[in-house]
């Protein structure tokens, strides 16, 4: 079984930093490795052979997570996310394999900025106490997973705002979102073999990689016990920021 073809011995240590600090900073905020990992990766293999591969990466977290915390999951809010989320997933496999990856660069890059301006936006200007219908369930089920799909993250923040605004409590909130996160990553990983994205060499290149997967997470959660998270929030926004511009011009 050998790597597969374009990544030799340079590419796999730069996976391997890559993915360490794309754990890390999901150790330290719960959420966001594929908004970082994905958008890191692409500058040494295509986005179509990094975005399957991570995410068999993280289904391992998010099976340990639902386990642990099923009893907290709100089920009602689950309910209403599954359907337009494995809806989702199925456009999104259709739009990865019709966008070629030059503009799947673009998109991704764009999405970061969006999102990082968003957050800037929150830490300048503060948001308001808002609340939410569950109406807005399935519109960000669905969009959230065609973006988790294409870009192996970055939907899944539609569903973290909305289960803020709906006030879902911290415990069932991160209790809940594993869950949905774990079925649509089952969906999306059934899909990507489906679509034939999953080779003897990216299976190798995950398994590699799995070690640094386990060491960012375990740095993460130590490192987030020390720093404030405003401090954390700039530092991500701006490193989000960066990426998202880097990829519309490379």
């Amino acid at each position: 079984m050998a790597l597969p073809e374009g990544i030799g011995p340079l590419e796999l240590v730069l996976a391997a930093f890559m993915v360490l600090t794309a754990f890390t900073i999901r150790g330290m905020s719960g959420f966001g490795a594929g908004m970082v990992g994905i958008p890191l990766l692409a500058f040494v293999m295509p986005v179509r052979m990094a975005v399957p591969m991570f995410s068999i990466l993280v289904l391992t977290l998010f099976i340990i997570i639902s386990i642990r915390d099923w009893k907290a999951v709100v089920r009602d809010e689950l309910r209403r996310l599954i359907l337009p989320t494995l809806l989702g997933v199925a456009i999104g496999i259709v739009l990865l394999q019709q966008l070629d990856n030059q503009m799947l660069l673009k998109l991704l890059g764009g999405l970061l900025i969006t999102y990082a301006s968003y957050t800037m936006a929150v830490q300048i200007f503060g948001l308001p106490e808002l609340k939410c219908s569950h109406l807005w369930a399935f519109p960000v089920g669905f969009v959230g997973a065609v973006i988790d799909t294409v870009f192996s993250g970055g939907g899944g923040t539609l569903v973290v705002i909305y289960l803020h605004l709906r006030g879902v409590g911290r415990q069932p909130f991160r209790a809940t979102v594993a869950v949905v996160w774990l079925v649509e990553m089952v969906a999306r990983m059934a899909g990507y073999g489906a679509a034939g994205y999953y080779t003897a060499g990216t299976l190798l290149l995950c398994l590699l990689l799995l070690p640094m997967m386990w060491a960012g997470t375990w740095m993460g959660e130590r490192i987030g016990n020390r720093i404030s998270q405003e401090t954390f929030s700039k530092v991500l926004s701006a490193l989000l920021a960066l990426t998202g511009v880097m990829l519309i011009l490379k």
